[in-house]
């Protein structure tokens, strides 16, 4: 059993209270509320809000250093990466106890969350030669002249980013940033700033010159602020759909670059030739790690022709084994919900859904854990007969709730997975590649899994989304980061000597 009073482990150590990074840590003079701990309730850190002040004070210290920092080549602005990759990986721990008291998820989950982070870091140091992608020279297109593309930055860019990854996401985006001549400015979720001050522990120990990165806490104030701000060239977010869609417009009214990863609804698909017992750890995995708080689970399993019956003991016996507990507990399974607010909504769409027409065969709404009565935990729940017209199957759930449906075949199937607004992921089990295929093709999502539960992509793709998942053109990671952090220039030059 563990609590917020219990010794930390050998050397942690976990930030007490949120501050602003503005070319070094700076204080501010906002409102301030406390950090809960959502397995206990108790309060054990505190966030100070930014000022309108504040804010424009990091975006002038970032827009002051960008002259200076776009004119540091490539191959030493990656060396700042490097060490950077270092400073992470020693405090990868510490992170990660944060991470688990302030968010909730167990520290396995959170040591993972983190070395995705860190691959993002690695990939953005291979910018001098992503740089040569999309870019060139074409000698003669006339006579006696050439035509090239060359890559610039753009400025200050600025990511908002959510409670559910809070040490991963802001990776998506930072190390591209920076990697490719622009100046950061981060606003991490509200709910969860200390994993961020831990980044920002690594940061200001690699010694980026002033203002190159920086970090300011708050709340709708704050994003607005940096939204509407004219030295800020664009935005990246991740959160809800009708957030995303607001972030979207109000940004492309203010002339900025943004990419806004929205919501999701993601199901999967599971025929007759998947192997059972591979697929439903798969599952179980997918739908109830990190308390089924984020956009890659598949909360909607369909069970496709005679699988359906072996497909539905199976899950209901992992169910069953599954512990729910406080995530810093090595056998914990389950963790707790990010609020009670949150608790409660998921409780209320359980309801939904039986009133529907659902058959509610494992109900987690009232597990109380004996150690942690104050927590917002759920015990694991599972809805039979779901279908596509109820509002559980269309809606984001963002809890440890499974929907279990059935369909006559694989074309049957795939009509339900495009039947929702989103386009975010959706997996197939399958052992025939022609199901495969047919899966591929005609499924809208932007990342799909064959196989696979949570198919995020590595540092070196995009991540997709379509539909109301996402709003943009360009993605994070990858190669779409780079295009979204730069201009191509087309310079065309001849010499009449």
């Amino acid at each position: 059993m563990t609590s917020d009073q219990e010794q930390l482990p050998e050397g942690a150590a976990i930030p007490t209270t949120a501050r602003n990074y503005v070319g070094g840590w700076d204080n501010t003079s906002g409102k301030t509320h406390s950090i809960v701990n959502p397995a206990t309730n108790e309060e054990f850190a505190e966030i100070t809000y930014s000022t309108e002040d504040d804010v424009n004070a990091a975006v002038a210290q970032a827009s002051e250093a960008f002259e200076e920092w776009r004119r540091t080549p490539p191959v030493e602005r990656v060396q700042y990466l490097f060490d950077l990759r270092t400073e992470l990986e020693d405090r990868k721990e510490d992170i990660a106890q944060a991470l688990t008291r302030e968010h909730g998820k167990t520290l396995g989950e959170a040591r993972g969350e983190i070395q995705r982070g860190i691959e993002n870091v690695e990939v953005a140091a291979g910018i001098p030669n992503m740089f040569r992608e999309g870019s060139g020279v074409v000698e003669d297109v006339a006579s006696g002249m050439d035509e090239s593309a060359v890559r610039q930055p753009l400025g200050v860019f600025t990511a908002v980013t959510p409670f559910n990854f809070p040490a991963m996401i802001p990776l998506w985006f930072l190390p591209y940033a920076v990697a490719t001549g622009n100046t950061f400015v981060l606003k991490p979720s509200e709910k969860v700033p200390l994993s961020s001050q831990i980044i920002f522990e690594a940061v200001d120990a690699v010694g980026f010159p002033d203002g190159v990165v920086n970090l300011v806490n708050g709340g709708v104030d704050t994003v607005n602020t940096l939204i509407e701000h004219e030295d800020v060239e664009g935005i990246s977010f991740v959160g809800s759909t009708p957030v995303a869609q607001h972030i979207y417009e109000t940004a492309a009214e203010y002339g900025k670059r943004v990419q806004a990863q929205g919501g999701a609804k993601n199901y999967a698909v599971v025929t007759e030739s998947a192997k059972l017992d591979q697929t439903v750890p798969n599952v179980i995995g997918s739908v109830y790690g990190n308390a089924g708080q984020r956009c890659l689970a598949n909360d909607v399993v369909v069970g496709v022709g005679d699988v359906y019956d072996d497909l539905r003991e199976d899950l209901l016996s992992a169910v069953d084994d599954l512990t729910v507990g406080y995530g810093l507990d090595e056998d914990t399974d389950v963790a707790p919900l990010i609020t009670g607010k949150s608790r409660d909504r998921v409780a209320e769409m359980i309801e939904d859904a039986v009133e529907e027409g659902a058959d509610l065969i494992v109900d987690g709404r009232d597990f109380e854990h004996p150690d942690y009565p104050e927590g917002n935990f759920m015990g694991p729940a599972l809805l039979e007969g779901v279908t596509t017209d109820m509002e559980i199957a269309q809606t984001e759930i963002f809890g440890p709730v499974l929907c279990l449906a059935s369909a006559d075949d694989l074309d049957d199937a795939i009509e339900m997975v495009n039947s929702t607004e989103y386009g975010n992921a959706s997996t197939l089990y399958t052992e025939r590649g022609g199901e495969a295929r047919k899966y591929r093709y005609e499924v809208d999502a932007g990342n799909i899994g064959i196989n696979v539960g949570v198919c995020a992509p590595m540092g070196f793709f995009h991540f997709g989304g379509r539909k109301g998942s996402f709003f943009g053109d360009l993605h994070a990671q990858g190669e779409d980061a780079v295009n979204f952090y730069t201009e191509k220039t087309i310079e065309i030059e001849r010499y009449f000597s």
